[in-house]
């Protein structure tokens, strides 16, 4: 445990950042889930979205965000 005034005001600041990039991978994956189970539009957007936003906060690498953008594109391209 942080002994430090500072030490214990940077554990309560990371444990609120760690909550805030677990929230925004959550919805993302579960984004990613719901265009690969139902392809549409409007799914594949939001999903895309979620990924570019992922990838510029360092959420998930860049190149997988693309990766998965790919695959996705690709289901509602055989629609």
């Amino acid at each position: 445990m942080p002994i430090t005034k500072r030490a214990i005001k940077k554990l309560a600041h990371d444990r609120g950042r760690q909550k805030a990039r677990s929230r925004e991978k959550d919805d993302l994956m579960g984004a990613v889930k719901n265009a690969r189970r139902t392809p549409s539009r409007k799914h594949l957007s939001r999903a895309m979205k979620l990924l570019d936003k992922a990838a510029k906060h360092h959420i998930i690498h860049a190149n997988k965000a693309s990766r998965l953008k790919s695959r996705l594109s690709k289901l509602v391209k055989t629609k």
